[in-house]
């Protein structure tokens, strides 16, 4: 059986707090949610006060999207005509052929929210649903606090789907907008509420008692045949029901079919990208596309993994394009260093002398502080360092930073960095926004000539860790960088007292990984004879 997939990310996951997208932003997303497989993009509330969803219902039109593209709106206002609603109207000029309108399904919304009458609101969902259905629109209700509406009356809640059957919408969809309904209450009213009704129905849940994706996978068991949410769980307050776990769940748990399992496995770049568009942090702990959905670290747990994947996985990571990680750690064994190790030494055996030599200085490091977990480009520098088939191309010597304020609020920072590239000396200046950046600016400076490929190279993330905090300001602290070259993504680690010295180890780190890739890529292309 096929659920349909409606996804809101565009409309109720822009409600979260810090996420705002552009125009721009918006249709580049819509083209993934359709290569995804989507079955209803959720553009926005086209109303005079919002240019921008307006702007979107016009621009998108020109994509050619296979997903049913859907305004959302209210229903009618109280002693306003369907005809001479703003609304409803507005709703019709975004040209959509589906559109979605809520409307209120408890009594407390009715009475103190829109200061009508119980018999009036059937009426404005009745009405509204109609209007929009003669003018040839699907239409999709959503009975905004469907489930807090039927806790406090349960025979006027479904009163209000009735009406909205009556005036011929093609689906109901039952929202629990609060998020605060609990799993075993869920799958109850829903079991008694489509006894009642004459058309399908679909679940709309919030993640306000961390139940969301429960509560609508127990929704789909008791019938429901469409499921609405946002993928990375995007919302206001706890966020939405995020997609991102309920379209696996679905498909992989429990038999049904949603995306296809061929597009499901794009569902972890797809989070990521969304990530970035959003412009806030990829949740490295969801379910599924997380970087540690599949991170193994503790040395027992790994040693089973290598002997068969199910002992700590309940599915294969690559169905959901996501992969199988070996953390290292002061935790680890040999089994773990073997399992990173063969990434770039596929043949290494745990009695390999190489393995207890890099374990050994692994945990040296983690003691004083360094951690590899998020550093996989330090770690393979390390091994290969060890193994002596990596020696550094540059060498720094010293730096200082400087930092001038200008005027009242404005500052200046300047870097001088002394490295060693063969026999030559470099003595080079640079500024920046801040100290760390301008560091960066001046290694650059003194490497870049030397070696171009590193202007490839940029930032992608960097993080500051106090390791200590009872020291002070004489605490160790920890700076993880995140670089891409374009093509690949490392990460690179520094430990130091002084931030701006970790933040020099780690960028350093992160330039020597970018040479020691390209070198062995030459190698590689000399040992096959092909370009």
């Amino acid at each position: 059986m096929r659920i349909e997939v409606y996804d809101s990310t565009l409309r109720d996951g822009a409600q979260a707090e810090g996420i705002s997208y552009s125009l721009e932003d918006k249709l580049l997303i819509a083209r993934r949610l359709d290569a995804l497989g989507v079955d209803y993009i959720e553009g926005g509330w086209p109303n005079p006060t919002n240019p921008k969803d307006l702007a979107f219902f016009q621009e998108v039109k020109k994509l050619g999207l296979k997903a049913r593209v859907t305004a959302f709106g209210s229903t009618r206002r109280a002693g306003v005509a369907p005809e001479e609603d703003a609304t409803l109207n507005t709703l019709l000029r975004a040209e959509t052929d589906s559109v979605c309108i809520f409307g209120k399904s408890w009594t407390l919304h009715v009475v103190e929210a829109l200061k009508t009458t119980l018999e009036e609101n059937l009426k404005l969902i009745e009405d509204s649903v109609a209007y929009l259905v003669a003018h040839g629109r699907e239409v999709i209700y959503d009975a905004e606090h469907f489930f807090d509406g039927y806790k406090a009356d349960a025979d006027y809640a479904v009163e209000t789907l009735l009406a909205a059957e009556r005036g011929g919408a093609r689906i109901l969809v039952l929202c629990d907008t609060n998020g605060g309904t609990l799993t075993s209450e869920m799958g109850q009213i829903v079991e008694e509420v489509k006894a009642r009704i004459g058309i399908p129905f679909g679940i709309h849940t919030h993640n306000d008692a961390g139940v969301g994706v429960a509560n609508t996978l127990v929704a789909v068991e008791r019938g429901a045949v469409q499921v609405q949410g946002t993928f990375n769980g995007y919302g206001e307050r706890c966020g939405n029901a995020n997609l991102c776990a309920i379209l696996p769940n679905l498909e992989l748990k429990m038999g049904f079919e949603t995306v296809g399992r061929d597009n499901l496995v794009e569902l972890m770049d797809f989070s990521r990208f969304l990530s970035e568009i959003a412009n806030v942090y990829h949740d490295h702990r969801q379910p599924y596309v997380g970087e540690s959905a599949f991170a193994h670290k503790g040395g027992v747990h790994i040693d089973a993994m290598i002997k068969d994947p199910r002992c700590y996985e309940h599915i294969d990571p690559m169905a959901t394009g996501n992969e199988r990680r070996f953390l290292v750690s002061d935790q680890a064994g040999g089994a773990t260093v073997v399992s990173k190790l063969r990434r770039f030494l596929p043949d290494i055996e745990k009695r390999d002398p190489l393995v207890g030599r890099v374990l050994e200085r692994v945990k040296q490091l983690e003691h004083e502080g360094y951690q590899f977990e998020a550093a996989e480009g330090s770690f393979e520098l390390l091994a290969r360092r060890v193994q002596g088939t990596y020696e550094d191309l540059f060498t720094l010597i010293n730096f200082r930073t400087i930092n001038r304020r200008i005027g009242e609020h404005a500052e200046e920072a300047e870097a001088i960095v002394k490295v060693v590239i063969g026999d030559a000396e470099y003595h080079m200046v640079a500024g920046g926004d801040g100290p760390v950046n301008a560091l960066d600016q001046a290694l650059r400076k003194a490497l870049e000539q030397e070696f171009p490929a590193l202007k490839q190279v940029h930032l992608e993330d960097y993080k500051v860790r106090v390791l200590s905090s009872s020291d002070g300001t004489a605490a160790k602290t920890r700076v993880l960088i995140e670089s891409s070259d374009g093509k690949d993504v490392w990460g690179t680690v520094g430990v130091s007292e002084n931030v701006i010295e970790a933040s020099w180890i780690a960028l350093a780190d992160s330039l020597h990984y970018k040479l020691m890739k390209d070198a062995l890529a030459e190698l590689a292309v000399g040992a096959t004879g092909t370009d």
